[in-house]
C-alpha cells in the first residue's frame, strides 16, 4: 500500500498544503522551525487516525483555526486508489473515513499503510517507564497478527475487574469468594498476552542485534523479553495471582502479571535505558524500529512506511549511506533533513524532494 498524496488543512502550522509522495524515499528539507516534523505527523495523523506526538490532540489543530482536515491517497498492489480522512474539531467527536465511509477506527482498515516512526522525542521509548515499551511491544503484535489485538483488550478489562473486586473487598462491600474466579480468567488472558510478547520480541530479537551492530551500536547490543511471571501456563500463573491475594489487598491493585513486563534494550549486558549515551539510545531505537520493519514485512507481507525525522543529524557519513540504502532497497520511507547532503542519493533518479518554510511547500520535485 503506497501513499500517494497528502492534503493539510489546518494542521500545526499548515494553513493548506499539497504533496505529493514518491513510491520510495521522499526527502523533507528545511531550516529548523519550518515545519518537516509537522508534515511528517499530518501524514501519520492522517494514515492512523491519531497523533505521534502529542495525547491532547486539540494541539494539532492550527492556531485561530476551528477544525483540521487531513486526507491520505494510497494505492494498493492492484494499482486501485483508496482514500482516507481525518477531521477534528476541538470539542467535537473526530471524524474517521475510509473510502468515504465513516469508520470507528483507522487501525482496523484493511486499505491503510503500516506505519513506523521515528523521532528524537520517541527516545522515551528507550529510557522511559516500562509502560511505553509494554504498550509498544503490543501495538507491533497487533500490526503483526491484527487478530491477536483483542487479548490485549480481554486481559485490560480482566485486569481492571479484579482491581475492582479488591478495591471492593478493602471497603468491606464485596467478598473474597469471588477473586479464585478472576485471577483464572486474569491468568488466562494474562498467559496468551505473554507468549504472543515472546513470539514478536523473539522475531524482534535477531533483526535488532545485527542492525544495531551494522548502525554502529556495536556487536553486544540485545533485545530481551522481560515478564513478570514464569509461569508455564494459565494455573500456575492464577496460583501465583493467588498467592499474592494479602499484598494486593494491602496495596488495592494486582501488582502481578503481564501488566508489570518490560523489554530490556542491552548492550554488552548493561541496558541502555540507564547507563546508555544519547547517541546509543538514538541507535538503538532506530535498530528496534528497522527490525520492526522487517518482522512486519515478513508477518504481513507488506514493508511499513518509515517516517523518519532527523534521523541523520548524528550520524556519521558510513551510516548515513547504510541507512539511505537500507530505505531505498525496499519499501516506501518519508525522511526530514535540514541538508540534503546528510541524505546519500537524495539526488538520485525517483527520489522525491520537498522544500518546506514557514508552513509552506515551496517546492516539490522527483530527481529525473
Amino acid at each position: 500500500m503506497l501513499v500517494t498524496r497528502l492534503r493539510l488543512r489546518d494542521f500545526r502550522n499548515y494553513a493548506a498544503a499539497d504533496v505529493e509522495l514518491g513510491p520510495g524515499l521522499t526527502v523533507v528539507h528545511g531550516r529548523n522551525g519550518a515545519g518537516k516534523t509537522n508534515l511528517l505527523e499530518g501524514l501519520y495523523f492522517g494514515c492512523t487516525g491519531r497523533s505521534c506526538r502529542t495525547s491532547n490532540e486539540r494541539e494539532v489543530v492550527r492556531f485561530d483555526a476551528a477544525t483540521t482536515r487531513v486526507e491520505v491517497d494510497l494505492r494498493d498492489e492492484e494499482g486501485r486508489p483508496h482514500a482516507l480522512a481525518v477531521g477534528l474539531a476541538p470539542g467535537d467527536a473526530k471524524r474517521l473515513q475510509a473510502d468515504g465511509v465513516t469508520v470507528e477506527r483507522l487501525v482496523d482498515v484493511q486499505a491503510r499503510p503500516l506505519v513506523c516512526v521515528f523521532a528524537p522525542d520517541r527516545l522515551e521509548l528507550v529510557k522511559g517507564p516500562p509502560a511505553l515499551r509494554r504498550s509498544h511491544v503490543d501495538q507491533v503484535i497487533a500490526a503483526s497478527w491484527p487478530a491477536r489485538a483483542a487479548t490485549r483488550r480481554a486481559y485490560s478489562r480482566a485486569l481492571a475487574q479484579r482491581n475492582a473486586l479488591l478495591a471492593g473487598i478493602r471497603s468491606g462491600h464485596a467478598s473474597r469468594s469471588s477473586l479464585p474466579a478472576w485471577d483464572a480468567e486474569l491468568a488466562r488472558h494474562g498467559i496468551e498476552l505473554r507468549d504472543d510478547r515472546a513470539a514478536v520480541v523473539g522475531l524482534l530479537a535477531s533483526r535488532f542485534g545485527v542492525l544495531a551492530d551494522a548502525l554502529g551500536l556495536g556487536a553486544g547490543a540485545e533485545l530481551r523479553y522481560r515478564p513478570r511471571s514464569r509461569a508455564a501456563d494459565a494455573a500456575e500463573l492464577a496460583a501465583e495471582l493467588a498467592e499474592r491475594t494479602v499484598s494486593d489487598l494491602e496495596r488495592g491493585f494486582t501488582g502481578h502479571g503481564p501488566h508489570r513486563d518490560d523489554l530490556a534494550l542491552l548492550r554488552d549486558g548493561r541496558e541502555l535505558r540507564a547507563y546508555g549515551s544519547q547517541g546509543e539510545q538514538r541507535l538503538a531505537l532506530l535498530a528496534l524500529l528497522l527490525a520492526e520493519r522487517e518482522t512486519l514485512a515478513s508477518t504481513r507481507g507488506a514493508v511499513p512506511l518509515m517516517l523518519l525525522d532527523d534521523v541523520t543529524s548524528e550520524l556519521d557519513p558510513e551510516r548515513r549511506a547504510l541507512l539511505a540504502g537500507m530505505l531505498s532497497a525496499a519499501g516506501q520511507s518519508v525522511i526530514t533533513t535540514t541538508d540534503l547532503a546528510h541524505v546519500p542519493g537524495a539526488e538520485e533518479p525517483g527520489v522525491a524532494r520537498l522544500a518546506v518554510a514557514n508552513g509552506t511547500v515551496l517546492r516539490q520535485a522527483v530527481a529525473a
